[in-house]
C-alpha cells in the first residue's frame, strides 16, 4: 500500500515549526507495512491545498492530510477536500454538541460561533470525534479504493486519532503482509562507518531491509522484514539481525529503540550502583537527560554544573595547580573534577565532562576538544578527542560519549583507549 503525507500550513513553509507530524506518521506506517513514497507540505492557500491533494490522490492509495482542520479562515483542510470532491458541507449536529459541550468544560466563557466551521464536514465523508482538542477528523472514499485521511496539526491529537482510527483501519485494509521491524542505537561510531560495515548487507537485500539514520551522536540501524505471518516476517529478520549484532558489536547500545540515558538508568538500577556527574562543557545536559526521566533519583544523585575555573576549585576541589597548568581543559583537570564531584555526592561512581565547544578556542585547545573522566571504586579513567561540528554538536556529542562510557563500565566492555596527554 502506498502513502503520501500531505502537512497543510503556512507556518512549516516558513520554519517556524518542524514537521515533526510528517516524520511520526512515516515510522508508524512502515511499521504496519504501509510504504510512505513522498511527503508535500503546502501553505494556507486553497487553490494550493486542491492542488497539493489531486496530487498526492494520483499517484498513492491512501492520502493523510495533517493539519488544517482548526475554526479560523486559515484552516482549509475541510474546504479544500470538499472542493476536490465537488461536494458541499453538511453540518453535523453531533460534532456541534461535542463542540458546545467541551467549551462549557473550558470555562473560558460562551463558545465564539466560528468554532462551529469545525462541525462542517464534506458531504459523504465520515469523521473522528475528538478526545483532545475541538477538532474532528475526516475520512473520505476517493474512489477506485483509494482513501483519504485528515487528522489536526496538534501531534496530541494527531497522535491520538492516527493511534485510534487510521493505523487499526490502514492495517485491516493492508496487502496482506505483516512487517517486523528492529532498531538497533549505536554510539561512538559514525554514520560512515557504519554503512561500511554494512555495505553488503545493504546492498545485496531487499527483504530484509537495512535503513540508517544518524543524529544526536548515536546512528539508528533499522532493519524490516515483510512476509505473510509475523512468525514468517521473524524468521526472515533473525539471520541478518544476529550478523549486523556481529559486526556492529558493543557500539550497540540498544535493541529495544531506548534512548541511550534510558539505557544508563536501568543499569544502574540493576547493579545497584549510583551516579553523579561533574559538566563544565556540557553544562548541566547529561543531568538534564538523566532526570527527564521517570525514577531516575533512585540511581542519579546530582550533576554539579562548574563552568568557571573558580567554580571548579570551590565546588569541586580541583586544585590550583591543575587550574594554573595544565588548565581547565586537560585530563588531569576532568580526573579531579569525577574524584571531586563522586566525593561530593557520595556517590558510587562519577563522570565528569570538560573541553572547549567552540566557536573560539581556549587555552590554546581548538574547539571541539573534549575530556572525560571515569572514577569508579575500581579504577580511574580519562579520554581525551577532538569532534567536528558546532557547539551544539560538540555537547551533544560530549554527553553521549559520557553516558556510553558509563554504559560500557557497568556492562563490563571494553573502555575507548586512555589517552595518556594533558
Amino acid at each position: 500500500m502506498r502513502a503520501e503525507i500531505v502537512a497543510v500550513g503556512t507556518e512549516l513553509l516558513l520554519g517556524q515549526i518542524a514537521n515533526t507530524n510528517a516524520r511520526w506518521m512515516s515510522e508508524e506506517l512502515a511499521a504496519i507495512g504501509v510504504d510512505v513514497l513522498h511527503h508535500q507540505a503546502v501553505g494556507d492557500n486553497l487553490d494550493r491545498v486542491v492542488a497539493s491533494l489531486r496530487l498526492a490522490a494520483d499517484r498513492a492509495d491512501v492520502v493523510l492530510v495533517c493539519g488544517g482542520l482548526g475554526p479560523t479562515q486559515d484552516d482549509l483542510t475541510r474546504d479544500a477536500i470538499a472542493a476536490m470532491l465537488a461536494v458541499p458541507m453538511v453540518r453535523h449536529p453531533e460534532i456541534e454538541a461535542l463542540l458546545r459541550e467541551k467549551f462549557r468544560g473550558y470555562a473560558r466563557g460562551a463558545m465564539p460561533e466560528s468554532n462551529l466551521r469545525q462541525a462542517d464536514v464534506p458531504d459523504g465523508c465520515r469523521f473522528i470525534l475528538p478526545e483532545r482538542g475541538t477538532a474532528p477528523g475526516l475520512i473520505a472514499e476517493l474512489g477506485g479504493g483509494k482513501r483519504l485521511y485528515a487528522v489536526p496539526g496538534v501531534p496530541s491529537e494527531m497522535v491520538e486519532m492516527m493511534r485510534g482510527t487510521v493505523l487499526p483501519e490502514l492495517a485491516q485494509r493492508g496487502d496482506g503482509e505483516v512487517i517486523a521491524s528492529k532498531v538497533l542505537r549505536c554510539t561512538g561510531i559514525g554514520e560512515s562507518r557504519v554503512a561500511e560495515i554494512l555495505d553488503d548487507l545493504y546492498e545485496g537485500s531487499t527483504n530484509p531491509t537495512v535503513a540508517y539514520l544518524a543524529g544526536g551522536g548515536e546512528v539508528k540501524v533499522r532493519l524490516t522484514a515483510k512476509a505473510g505471518s509475523l512468525r514468517a516476517a521473524v524468521a526472515l529478520l533473525e539471520p541478518v539481525l544476529d550478523e549486523v549484532r556481529g559486526r556492529l558489536g558493543d557500539t550497540i547500545f540498544s535493541e529495544e529503540d531506548e534512548e541511550l540515558p534510558e539505557v544508563v538508568l536501568r543499569l544502574l538500577e540493576r547493579t545497584g550502583v549510583t551516579l553523579a556527574c561533574a559538566e563544565s562543557l556540557t553544562g548541566g545536559g547529561v543531568g538534564a537527560r538523566l532526570t527527564s526521566i521517570v525514577g531516575s533519583s533512585s540511581s542519579f544523585v546530582g550533576s554539579a554544573v562548574v563552568y568557571t575555573a573558580e567554580a571548579k576549585r570551590a565546588v569541586l576541589g580541583v586544585s590550583p595547580q591543575t587550574l594554573a597548568d595544565p588548565g581547565v581543559v586537560s585530563r588531569a583537570c576532568a580526573l579531579e573534577m569525577a574524584a571531586g564531584t563522586r566525593r561530593l555526592f557520595d556517590a558510587d561512581i562519577a563522570l565528569a565532562l570538560t573541553g572547549v565547544a567552540g566557536p573560539e578556542p581556549h587555552g590554546g585547545h581548538p574547539p571541539g576538544t573534549v575530556w572525560l573522566a571515569l572514577e569508579t571504586p575500581d579504577r580511574t579513567y580519562a579520554r581525551g578527542y577532538l569532534s567536528a561540528g558546532e557547539r551544539d554538536q560538540v555537547r551533544r556529542w560530549a554527553e553521549q560519549a559520557g553516558l556510553d562510557l558509563v554504559r560500557r563500565y557497568l556492562e563490563g566492555k571494553p573502555l575507548p583507549p586512555s589517552d595518556a596527554g594533558t
